[in-house]
């Protein structure tokens, strides 16, 4: 893992990427100690302050501090993308095993299932299961994770095919090992290098999801610091502040950036193939 790390640090763009990660995970991590004030404290007399001391990025349209509100609001979206390609990883990698191993019939009834989800645009379907169901976080959570299980499931299969065939395999299945030891003992450890990178690549996807959702008003319900949240109070209120706006897009740009950058990057010190070294 630390080879891993040196060489993505040795990358120019590895190196700005994992910067702004760190930047971005530090603020959500220590959101209650750096955060000036309570994020949903209303000032009403306050409201629409430019940049000042007490509010280092202005107030919206409550008064509220937008400061605060974006170091909160990255709690929101780091954990709506973890918990989503958490899940959708664990979900993924098992039908992607039971596919490599099932009959052809069954085999094909999985891959139909991942085919049918990922016919569907992301945001579409997101918008469609929570006009059904109703905002909230966890709906959220369980409907990202669905649309990115094809993802994971379809490289864990494609991973395990290669490697179900493989002579150290054969050698355990001689000398007596079960099953489920030969899948989370050999198969697991041996496939999880390539779902940890795409996990990493598909985090900004995520985080855009949530903030999409939360923009059209269906993600995250209030008073909850949304940066998709923030962003669409900051185009209502475009003509008397521009600080919510500009403030909200800014850290959605650092945080899909710098994960975006972290993930080529992985991906290239990941994979020999790809590495830009000669």
């Amino acid at each position: 893992m630390s080879a891993v790390l040196r060489r993505v640090w040795g990358s120019g763009t590895g190196r700005m990427g994992l910067l702004l990660v760190l930047f971005v995970v530090l603020a959500a991590l220590l959101a209650p100690l750096i955060a000036p004030h309570d994020p949903n404290q209303i000032a009403v007399t306050n409201r629409f302050s430019a940049p000042t001391f007490t509010n280092p990025l202005g107030t919206d349209q409550l008064g509220r501090d937008i400061a605060s509100r974006l170091v909160f609001g990255s709690r929101i979206a780091l954990g709506v993308a973890v918990l989503s390609i958490l899940l959708a990883l664990v979900v993924g990698l098992m039908l992607g095993i039971a596919a490599a191993y099932l009959p052809p019939r069954l085999e094909r009834v999985i891959l139909i299932v991942f085919d049918i989800i990922s016919s569907f645009p992301s945001l579409v379907l997101a918008l469609a299961v929570v006009a059904l169901l109703g905002p909230g976080l966890w709906k959220i959570v369980l409907i990202v994770s669905v649309t990115l299980i094809p993802h994971f499931g379809r490289v864990a299969r494609a991973q395990t095919l290669a490697l179900k065939n493989s002579p150290f395999l054969e050698a355990e299945r001689v000398l007596g090992a079960s099953p489920l030891r030969i899948v989370f003992v050999h198969i697991v450890p041996n496939i999880a290098g390539p779902l940890v990178v795409l996990a990493s690549m598909d985090i900004p996807v995520v985080i855009a999801i949530e903030a999409g959702l939360s923009f059209l008003g269906v993600g995250v319900p209030p008073p909850s610091p949304s940066w998709g949240t923030l962003l669409n109070d900051g185009y209502a209120y475009l003509n008397q502040s521009a600080w919510m706006a500009l403030f909200a897009g800014l850290a959605l740009i650092i945080a899909t950036l710098g994960f975006t950058l972290f993930g080529e990057a992985l991906r290239d010190a990941v994979d020999p193939k790809l590495r830009s070294e000669p």
